[in-house]
């Protein structure tokens, strides 16, 4: 659960997730394909537009991010930051 909102989310990362606990191996590598192949919908992306001094900012307890390699041969300059707040509910270190 995400503290700000109340709202129920599940925590899936195809690079770290391995399995949801509580349901059988066959069950939860079923799930997790499902959702892997959900979030990869074209309707649930953005693109940015990158131009000098674009900033963008995400809450990885929302939305997943992938880095695309598409810039070359611009430059593109990245920093990261983490906010430290509440864990979600149910979410283990």
């Amino acid at each position: 659960m995400i503290p700000e909102t109340g709202r129920r989310v599940l925590f899936v990362n195809l690079s770290f997730t391995q399995r949801i606990v509580g349901m059988s191996p066959t069950e939860s590598d079923e799930l997790l394909r499902m959702l892997y192949r959900h979030v990869q919908r074209p309707e649930f992306q953005v693109r940015l537009r990158w131009q000098p001094n674009t900033v963008a900012f995400w809450d990885n307890r929302a939305c997943q991010h992938y880095a695309a390699s598409d810039h070359f041969p611009a430059r593109r300059v990245m920093e990261r930051i983490s906010i430290v707040g509440d864990r979600p509910v149910g979410v283990s270190s």
